[in-house]
């Protein structure tokens, strides 16, 4: 089920972040943790703070290890696989996506969960309108 017109919501009270409620797993240990992932279309990958793959039992410096480059400047990350339930905005216990498999970065000083080209938003076709304060996320 796709989400359309939905109103942009983001957990720290901005209007202009899209965030959505998501469930990421680690598929080797059945470890899960739902958060918050913010959608972030400069992005070229997934990225999730090293304490969410600590948390999810990947061992962080196991993981495939290379440089990226940020808006802040080069920075550490280690690649490591999990499993991303999207959950709809308006009712965060309705599951409307599951992408399995997903290569993200783990980046020890990253604060928040971010949704991005590689892994996520390839897999769908994403329309912002800013005007009117809404998205709408397909297949």
């Amino acid at each position: 089920m796709p989400i359309r017109n939905c109103p942009i919501y983001s957990p720290n009270g901005s209007n202009d972040i899209i965030a959505l409620p998501i469930q990421i797993i680690n598929s080797h240990t059945n470890t899960s943790i739902k958060t918050y992932g913010f959608i972030d279309t400069g992005a070229s990958d997934c990225a999730i703070p090293a304490r969410i793959a600590t948390m999810l039992g990947h061992k962080l410096m196991n993981g495939i290890e290379k440089i990226i480059n940020t808006g802040n400047g080069k920075a550490k990350a280690y690649r490591h696989t999990v499993s991303i339930i999207v959950f709809h905005p308006q009712n965060p216990t309705k599951q409307i996506y599951e992408l399995k498999d997903v290569l993200i970065d783990c980046m020890p000083n990253l604060p928040i969960v971010l949704l991005g080209v590689d892994g996520f938003l390839s897999n769908f076709k994403l329309s912002i309108d800013y005007p009117n304060k809404i998205f709408s996320l397909t297949k």
